[in-house]
């Protein structure tokens, strides 16, 4: 039995919001601008990534792209952060675009604003969807054939979606109390579908380079390529083992000092080395295994955090509020015709924004808090209500009655 490598990558940078005070509002309708505050200057810190993991990693795919013709992969990126690159670091987008254009990467459709909209919103979902399509068919000349929400943010409910929507393939966490017995590193059906498939992501093996590669404190550091191939290969039930994880995890979250470079330069060579051993892209990986079996998943499933679950944006009363607060506002926002307006708040239903408010403690806690450029939850809760009541604001403006 051949087993395949399926690497997908998710890429993604927000417009964070800056010091936004409340003085601001009705008076400065720059909610991102990006030389307020340096945590929260988005142009350093699109640099700051492209430096750091970008152009290394995209340097390290391209060779091995280059070097082994059976070597493919998945990635996602958000039409935000094709934005950003588009304005302050082109040559990063072309360096994407480079490895595109080998006709061994394939793009994975997603919303363009990596939002959460699908659980508040179909029309805006649906035309987020329609917005990020658009764009990588545009800057990629590819059209997605697979698909995964914000997050990974998955149920019956998205699959059926998807599939009614024409996608191949759709993308969701292998949780152990979805999974029960069964294992991820196989080809699957979602519940109530009749085309599509679903890949489940095997957490286990993707945290090991994603978390766990750096930790000195683990029993299995210092992981090498060798090793994890090896593990790979002596896994007696698998026809896909689906490793999913952020792009950043090459530089960002695995600083190059780890060696986490290295190991993504020699793992293609050692896996290919075993017989029947190649890589997969997801609608491939899909497209090539038969499913063995259905998939029913009633209750959302995420990949964050130890829940699974939605609590990181949604989990406390400030994020409730924040984001019913938004939505409420869709349709006198869209009846503006406003797009400087309209475009401002598709930025704030970025999913970033309420995982900054997240308060959860241990473990989970110390994760938001790395990725937040606030200095706590609050902070976070009081700029975006602040740029909040300027999207009021600026509806007034518009003889909008609220």
């Amino acid at each position: 039995m051949s087993k395949s490598i399926v690497l997908y990558l998710h890429v993604h940078q927000p417009y964070r919001i800056r010091h936004y005070t409340i003085f601001d509002a009705g008076n400065n309708h720059n909610y991102f601008d990006t030389h307020y505050d340096d945590r929260t200057n988005n142009e350093r810190i699109i640099h700051k990534v492209a430096e750091k993991s970008y152009i290394p990693t995209n340097r390290v795919l391209k060779k091995l792209l280059d070097t082994h013709p059976e070597f493919k992969l998945s990635l996602s990126i958000t039409g935000t952060l094709l934005e950003q690159l588009e304005r302050w670091s082109p040559a990063t987008l072309a360096s994407f675009q480079d490895l595109v254009s080998t006709g061994r990467v394939e793009i994975v459709g997603e919303t363009y604003h990596h939002s959460l909209a699908f659980f508040y919103s179909q029309q805006e979902f649906e035309a987020q969807v329609r917005m990020h399509r658009e764009k990588i068919e545009d800057l990629f000349l590819q059209t997605p054939t697979a698909f995964r929400n914000t997050e990974l943010a998955y149920n019956n409910d998205l699959a059926v979606w998807a599939d009614r929507a024409g996608y191949k393939t759709i993308l969701a966490e292998g949780w152990d109390p979805i999974l029960g017995w069964r294992s991820p590193n196989y080809v699957y059906t979602p519940a109530h579908t009749e085309q599509i498939r679903l890949l489940m992501k095997n957490y286990k093996l993707s945290d090991d380079i994603a978390f766990r590669f750096g930790d000195k404190n683990w029993s299995e550091w210092p992981l090498t390529a060798d090793t994890f191939a090896h593990w790979l290969g002596a896994s007696p039930d698998a026809t896909n083992f689906n490793l999913f994880m952020d792009y950043e995890t090459f530089g960002e979250h695995q600083w190059g000092e780890t060696g986490i470079f290295d190991f993504l330069e020699h793992l293609p060579g050692k896996w290919l080395q075993g017989n029947d051993h190649t890589f997969m892209t997801v609608t491939e990986a899909a497209q090539s295994n038969q499913p063995v079996g259905e998939i029913n998943v009633e209750h959302t499933t995420t990949w964050a955090d130890t829940e699974r679950d939605l609590s990181a944006w949604l989990g406390n009363p400030m994020q409730q509020q924040a984001i019913h607060g938004l939505y409420e506002l869709q349709s006198k926002v869209i009846g503006t015709s406003d797009l400087r307006l309209i475009e401002d708040w598709r930025k704030l239903q970025t999913s970033d924004h309420f995982y900054y408010m997240c308060t959860k403690w241990f473990n989970d806690g110390d994760i938001h808090a790395y990725f937040s450029p606030y200095a706590s939850p609050y902070d976070a809760f009081m700029n975006f209500m602040n740029a909040y009541h300027d999207i009021r604001y600026r509806l007034a403006t518009h003889g909008v009655i609220l």
